[in-house]
């Protein structure tokens, strides 16, 4: 997998059944439960859940157009923007797009006028933790409505970048 070969792209509901799938599997692969009918019923409808409210959804493509990545900005209030969804395939992992993506999120959130990044996530995903803490996110103990997350990271975003 070259990095030269993979690009971002706005997802559409075409792409639902991929990014499900995509998601689920990524999940499984960590022993966390799917939710369809639950957290994870959002992605039954991007465009209704992400872009009709203000945020946004995107995938990583291939040449190819396979989707080897997902994640999500959903709005949380006027100041508050959740990182959601960010989960890419093993072939992707540890070439350097969780940091491309975190920061290209961190970006459009500030870009959108939000002055803070809030997600949710499980304590068996050690690499994304490194990450967001690597980010400078902190542990919160607001939030947390998702049954398979047993942390909650706030990212201050008004003076970063």
């Amino acid at each position: 997998m070259k990095k030269s070969n993979i690009t971002f792209r706005a997802a559409n509901n075409n792409d639902c059944e991929q990014i499900k799938l995509l998601v689920y599997n990524v999940l499984n692969e960590y022993k966390l439960v799917p939710e369809p009918s639950g957290t994870d019923s959002d992605l039954n409808d991007v465009e209704q859940n992400y872009f009709k409210c203000g945020g946004i959804f995107e995938v990583l493509i291939d040449e190819n157009g396979e989707i080897y990545g997902t994640v999500g900005l959903f709005p949380i209030d006027e100041k508050t923007i959740e990182l959601r969804k960010m989960y890419f395939k093993k072939e992707l992992r540890g070439l350097g797009f969780g940091k491309i993506t975190l920061k290209r999120m961190i970006l459009t959130a500030k870009s959108l006028g939000y002055s803070q990044v809030y997600l949710e996530t499980a304590s068996v995903l050690t690499e994304a933790i490194g990450l967001y803490e690597k980010f400078g996110f902190n542990p919160t103990s607001e939030g947390m409505h998702t049954e398979r997350c047993d942390r909650a990271y706030v990212l201050d975003i008004s003076t970063v970048f």
